[in-house]
């Protein structure tokens, strides 16, 4: 998003007009009475938390894991998302707005004096702890893209008191680094700065030093190790660190949560509920009979079992057996909806999708407003760019609203006729090979077969049927095309571990925006970004998404070199429910405070803070 004025000396983070949305969230606070009653929410099918320590790699980095588990106890250094927006919400941040100075190479933060559930105060310290431990090891953490941001353009970091000071190799984009780098700070606890060893100085050590960067690598390897016991969940140290609203008090491998308010939170918003239970479940199915059976408050339905339409902005007749208990709720996503496609080179299937005419024929067969009307009853956006369906024209600049790929499977065949396959006794074949236009490509070889394995999240009928849909028109062209069902937490882990057992992974959710808020694409698209788990890697793109970061450019440079070459496979993209999975129900007796309101947040944040019977 662009400034609309010159920043001059110290000036305070401002949001352009119209950035997510209108300006700034100061939310109220309602009365605390004591705490009562217990409020259960539906955990996503096969999406159960798996993972404490707020410093991941990217097989843990998961809407189910941060967004509704560990954001209840460890608070982001800056809050985005309340009630149905993905707004900065000052209020509900650890530290005061960023002071951005020195021709926007230096930024000053000045926390806030909020405490642990140590008693300690999360002040510069807490910052650096995290700073510390990311300049020592970034592959560790799933937001880190090499050459951007936090830490590989910080010169140098400090802090004293509840002061800490960045100073930048370059000048940077004040919004993208507040929302895509500044947000993703976690402020960690003394308590947490330990090794097998003992106490170490992670935390107080000098940022870069090679003494600090051992001691945090030893305390990386400790607490990633004790993050794989579920058993110390509910102990002392991890609960030592708590900076929420609510306290773990018990957690097991099949992923049954249960919360307590923390009563040292120093949150505007204190619980209003004596007990959170997160429940989970392995299918949609499974959670329906829980939700029927009333044992679920906040859940939700897979739209095929809806029998009447509606539309993202207005819901239609609920289900019917739980109408008379529940409201239907539905939110716009702040995401993008795809399926990867894998380019690594131990992929065997990966000289099919180097073909650009290849990803432009799938993309061909993917019939989105078909699937958003039949599977998805209307709920859903139909994604042909990487920015999410409802970013404000302030940051995406002019984008085309031409879809380039219609759904069109003559049109899909007659692009592999015209580069040189035919199909051979069913299956498509390559019988021209070579790299001329009217060949097969590189690396193909005459007799080759084209052949696609999709990797998808079970469990969820709407994806299913989705899936079973795209493998049936790629079947009708002739590909040799394999599906391969796991439940979301495994397909996480295979497709982030670039295997070869896939070359397009759907794992049903797509990328939330979230915690790095800004869709400027460094962390999907760019060689060696954190989530480019296909490895994709194209110089203009690269080049684009540079131009959104460093730069002030808006986001259609970046969007439409990404709608035109088809590094993903766009999918419909369905709106929010509560843990991100189908259409949101409400049970009918509970009531929302302070302005959050019932509409899924758009980051799929869970802040049952401000619910109460």
């Amino acid at each position: 998003m662009q400034i609309r004025h010159k920043l001059r000396l110290a000036t305070t983070i401002g949001l352009a007009a119209g950035a997510l949305t209108l300006g700034l969230v100061a939310p109220s606070v309602s009365g605390a009475a004591t705490p009562s009653g217990t409020l259960t929410f539906a955990e996503g099918p096969g999406a159960a938390p798996n993972y404490i320590f707020p410093y991941m790699s990217c097989t843990n980095f998961s809407v189910s894991t941060i967004n509704a588990f560990q954001f209840e106890m460890y608070r982001p250094l800056y809050w985005f998302g309340f009630g149905s927006n993905a707004t900065y919400t000052p209020a509900l941040s650890l530290a005061a707005t960023p002071v951005m100075s020195n021709a926007n190479k230096t930024i000053t933060l000045n926390m806030k004096g909020w405490k642990f559930a140590s008693g300690q105060t999360v002040n510069a310290q807490s910052v650096m702890f995290f700073l510390n431990m990311y300049k020592a090891y970034p592959a560790g953490y799933c937001g880190y893209n090499k050459g951007y941001g936090i830490p590989d353009q910080v010169t140098s970091a400090s802090g004293s008191g509840n002061t800490v000071t960045l100073h930048f190799s370059t000048g940077v984009n004040p919004n993208w680094i507040l929302y895509n780098y500044l947000s993703e700070i976690t402020p960690l606890a003394d308590t947490w700065d330990v090794t097998a060893s003992g106490n170490s100085t992670c935390a107080t050590g000098v940022y870069g030093a090679k003494s600090t960067i051992a001691a945090c690598t030893a305390v990386y390897k400790y607490l990633t190790a004790q993050s794989g016991k579920e058993s110390t969940y509910t102990n002392t140290m991890w609960q030592s660190g708590d900076s929420g609203p609510w306290k773990l008090t018990k957690f097991d491998s099949l992923g049954n949560v249960t919360f307590v308010p923390n009563s040292s939170y120093s949150g505007p918003q204190k619980a209003q509920v004596a007990k959170v239970v997160e429940l989970p479940f392995t299918t949609t199915a499974a959670e329906q009979i829980s939700l029927r059976a009333g044992k679920v408050d906040l859940g939700y339905v897979d739209p095929t079992n809806l029998t009447q339409p509606g539309t993202p902005t207005h819901p239609g007749a609920n289900w019917a057996p739980v109408a008379s208990k529940f409201n239907l709720e539905v939110g716009a996503p702040w995401s993008v909806d795809y399926a990867p496609y894998n380019f690594n080179p131990g992929n065997p299937e990966a000289k099919f999708l180097d073909q650009l005419y290849v990803r432009q024929a799938l993309q061909m067969t993917v019939d989105q407003p078909l699937m958003i009307k039949k599977i998805l009853k209307g709920y859903g956006y139909q994604q042909t760019t990487p920015l999410p369906p409802v970013t404000p024209a302030a940051i995406s600049g002019p984008i085309s609203k031409v879809n380039p790929y219609p759904y069109n499977p003559k049109k899909a065949a007659a692009l592999f006729k015209s580069h040189g396959w035919q199909v051979i006794g069913g299956s498509l074949t390559c019988e021209k090979a070579g790299l001329a236009a009217s060949n097969c490509g590189k690396g193909i070889k005459k007799g080759d077969v084209l052949k696609i394995t999709m990797l998808y999240g079970s469990g969820i009928p709407a994806l299913q049927t989705q899936v079973d849909t795209e493998i049936s028109e790629w079947r009708s062209l002739g590909i040799d095309a394999f599906e391969n069902g796991q439940p979301f937490n495994e397909v996480v882990g295979d497709c982030v571990s670039n295997s070869a057992t896939w070359s397009v992974c759907l794992w049903g959710a797509g990328w939330i925006y979230a915690p790095d808020y800004y869709p400027s694409g460094e962390s999907l698209f760019v060689p060696g970004a954190s989530f480019n788990i296909g490895a994709y890697s194209n110089s203009a793109l690269t080049a684009a998404v540079k131009q959104t970061t460093f730069g002030t450019a808006t986001l259609a440079k970046f969007s439409n070199l990404t709608a035109q070459q088809l590094p993903i496979l766009f999918q419909p993209n369905g709106t929010n429910a509560y843990s991100g999975s189908g259409i949101g129900e409400v049970v009918k007796t509970l009531k929302a405070s302070g302005g959050v309101g019932f509409t899924p947040n758009t980051l799929t944040n869970f802040m049952p803070e401000y619910y109460h019977f």
